[in-house]
């Protein structure tokens, strides 16, 4: 790979704002042709990469920008289902993604895989950086251990041996960047830019953002719900 890979994608991520383009079936916007024009736009705003899932979208959006792309293979919505094997993740890869996202928790995988053996085979291959998504302290010093070129907060608070908080967990970023030993990403419940900034200073290498940018009708339902009687003066920004 070029970028003066690994160092030069990690490089390109730090300090900055990944969007997640995502858009479920039945969603207005689910497709990959609407997944490039959201990376587009969130590219002309500053993003630095983009994340994105499934195969066709991640082939989209990666001819449409020029930054890092992060790529998933969601395959279900139970138990492990973010890139759950090493043939979803070699897709991805194979799709055009530089860096796989692949569930890390310690939950069982549905080949009877363990989150080591994923890692350290898609090092082997040599064609993406891997982005472990955990849940606890202990998944993710485990995964970077194993290899994981990154790990990201993204599945705390969805597991049973994680807390759910109401916002993102900060706590959980600022301990991986003690403790990992590699680039610590932020990821969940990040819904305004004063939360990003938290987790940046709390030690994320770079943050990731989704539904509060690229879901319009969860934006406006917020909206929709401040005017609503009863609800309270809305804050002055």
């Amino acid at each position: 790979m070029s970028e003066g890979w690994p160092g030069g994608l990690l490089r390109r991520l730090r300090g900055g704002l990944v969007v997640s383009c995502q858009a479920p079936p039945g969603d207005p916007l689910h497709g990959p042709a609407f997944m490039a024009a959201m990376a587009r736009a969130a590219v002309l705003g500053g993003a630095v990469g983009i994340r994105a899932n499934g195969l066709a979208d991640v082939r989209a959006v990666r001819q449409a920008v020029d930054v890092p792309v992060v790529g998933l293979w969601k395959d279900g919505d139970e138990g492990v289902y973010i890139t759950p094997t090493l043939r979803h993740a070699r897709a991805v890869a194979s799709a055009g993604a530089q860096i796989v996202a692949v569930d890390a928790t310690d939950r069982p995988r549905p080949d009877g895989s363990t989150v080591a053996e994923m890692v350290q085979a898609l090092r082997r291959d040599g064609r993406c950086l891997v982005m472990a998504d955990v849940a606890t302290l202990d998944e993710g010093v485990a995964a970077a251990e194993a290899g994981a070129h990154l790990v990201a907060t993204t599945l705390s608070g969805y597991t049973s041996s994680s807390l759910r908080r109401p916002g993102p967990d900060l706590e959980l970023v600022a301990a991986l960047a003690a403790r990992a030993g590699v680039p610590v990403v932020a990821e969940g419940r990040i819904a305004v830019p004063e939360q990003a900034r938290a987790a940046q200073d709390a030690g994320a290498w770079a943050v990731v953002v989704g539904g509060a940018i690229t879901r319009p009708e969860q934006i406006t339902a917020r909206f929709v719900a401040a005017l609503r009687p009863g609800a309270g003066p809305a804050p002055v920004p």
